[in-house]
């Protein structure tokens, strides 16, 4: 680990060298590279720095506790050895932590799935609370959230809904989010109270950019027709909606939220290149399932993740057997208790192999 941390101090005071050079000011992108690089490594030199420091204080408290005979003295150096000794420790932990190799989408743009699992329109009336939860959720962050695809019912349910979240950092908290979500509630169209079960299942993608899918436009059938839907002067009225079909793979892409078809078709082509790299992602993983099992949030849609029960007021978490009661804030999009917990045990099990 130590190597490692020298390895990384020597290379941020090289890359501090160069951002000085006016040679590669001159050069912004090239310098701006540089300046990214500085920032990803700047909390990890921080915090070795302070290690560093730290350890030195403890090697001078003890000189002085070998050649002291006053016993004031001596005794000021223990208490300074004690303090220092478990912020070393601390330290060394934080270290740890921060050395574990970064997912690399963490800083991208999220899109977001939600469909109606087992469960008929309670499923669907399940769907629109979790949709209302993430869009509460990326208010709470202060991301922007963009419906892209809604496909909902009359009594107020979502079959199906694509969000596109934009934000620095939201693929690296809403990553854990995938998965089956169920619910256990009385519907109000149950006269005897009895408490039904349904479900709904939860993607979440980071958002491609281009270069990152190869994505042949031979490969892909493009479909436009008449948008449907409540109001507006341009529904039923022109062929604004984008249905794509990527040949390959069958899947089906469709976007009408926008009155420009340019618009649906360039949202509907961002949705199909994230489920494409999600693809391209489950089978790398499926290559590599022992490693996909000490991850959290591996995107196994087939895998209970979550109970909401009504009745109770309760939220468990199965992943790490977390039970919060208090439904009514989660379900307004107070997750971070969850997704934090998440998070460390995330780390945790990355710790291990670390």
């Amino acid at each position: 680990m130590f190597d490692k941390l020298d390895f990384t101090l020597e290379k941020y005071q090289e890359l501090a060298q160069k951002v000085a050079d006016p040679a590669v000011i001159s050069d912004q992108p090239t310098w701006r590279t540089y300046m990214k690089e500085m920032g990803e490594l700047e909390p990890i030199v921080n915090e070795y720095k302070e290690y560093k420091k730290t350890k030195e204080e403890i090697e001078e408290a003890k000189e002085i506790l070998d050649a002291e005979d006053d016993e004031e003295l001596r005794e000021m150096a223990r208490e300074e050895i004690k303090e220092n000794e478990g912020k070393l420790e601390e330290l060394q932990e934080s270290l740890k932590v921060l050395l574990i190799p970064k997912d690399p989408n963490d800083q991208k743009n999220v899109i977001l799935e939600i469909r109606a699992g087992t469960g008929g329109d309670e499923a669907a009336l399940f769907g629109n609370d979790l949709l209302r939860m993430y869009l509460r959720y990326t208010e709470r962050h202060r991301f922007k959230a963009e419906i892209i695809e809604l496909n909902d019912t009359e009594i107020g349910g979502v079959k199906e809904a694509v969000v596109l979240i934009k934000g620095k950092g939201a693929y690296s908290r809403l990553k854990y989010e995938s998965g089956t979500h169920r619910v256990q509630r009385v519907p109000e169209t149950e006269s005897s109270g009895r408490i039904h079960t349904s479900a709904a299942t939860v993607a979440v993608l980071p958002e491609i950019d281009d270069v990152e899918v190869d994505l042949n436009p031979n490969d892909v059938r493009v479909d436009v027709y008449r948008a449907s839907g409540n109001g507006g002067q341009c529904v039923n009225t022109t062929d604004s909606a984008v249905r794509l079909t990527h040949i390959p793979t069958g899947l089906v892409v469709t976007c009408q939220d926008e009155k420009s078809q340019i618009k649906n078709k360039d949202k509907a082509f961002k949705v199909l290149k994230s489920r494409l790299y999600d693809l391209k992602l489950k089978e790398q993983n499926d290559a590599v399932s022992a490693e996909r099992k000490s991850q959290i949030g591996s995107g196994d849609r087939s895998e209970r993740i979550r109970t909401y029960n009504f009745p109770q007021s309760r939220v468990t978490d199965h992943r790490i057997n977390l039970t919060l009661y208090k439904l009514d804030a989660i379900l307004d999009g107070d997750l971070d208790e969850i997704i934090d917990g998440l998070i460390t045990q995330d780390q945790a099990e990355k710790m291990k192999n670390f």
